[in-house]
């Protein structure tokens, strides 16, 4: 089993506080899968307002915590970091679909797969889950730019 706690996360993707949405990979297989966990605490920046009485994950931050995921394969299939001044973009997002609300006190877990790279385009699936329930699915493109230069 493949693990990586929060301190390789941060040396591998450029996301901070209050946008670092991936705490712990559980595992991963280079360029074929990674199954990472994100704990959904009350003290989440959006809860405020949305909802204040009823708080739920947005549908956008669960999309954006699995392009984080997906992200983070990439970065460890090619064996870099964003620090090395290579990003990966997100460039297009596909069948984004939404089950079940994601609440605090919630364990997401993000199952991200590498489904095929064409010149230097990525696409991904991926899929959220609580607990055994999926909450969100949705497909991703990605591609590999040089930063900094």
């Amino acid at each position: 089993m493949n693990e990586i706690d929060i301190d390789g996360i941060l040396s591998r993707l450029p996301h901070r506080y209050p946008f670092l949405l991936v705490d712990r990979v559980l595992d991963f297989k280079v360029s074929e899968s990674l199954v990472a966990i994100k704990n959904v605490s009350y003290n989440e920046p959006y809860f405020p307002g949305h909802f204040p009485n009823h708080p739920i994950v947005p549908g956008v931050i669960i999309v954006e915590a699995l392009a984080q995921a997906t992200g983070l394969l990439a970065f460890l299939s090619l064996n870099e970091t964003a620090h090395e001044g290579t990003m990966y973009y997100l460039v297009g997002i596909d069948k984004a679909r939404f089950k079940h609300p994601v609440r605090p006190g919630d364990q997401m877990r993000m199952e991200v797969r590498l489904e095929r790279q064409i010149r230097g385009i990525y696409r991904f699936s991926g899929v959220a889950l609580v607990g055994e329930r999926v909450v969100a699915s949705a497909e991703f493109m990605t591609t590999k730019m040089e930063v900094g230069a």
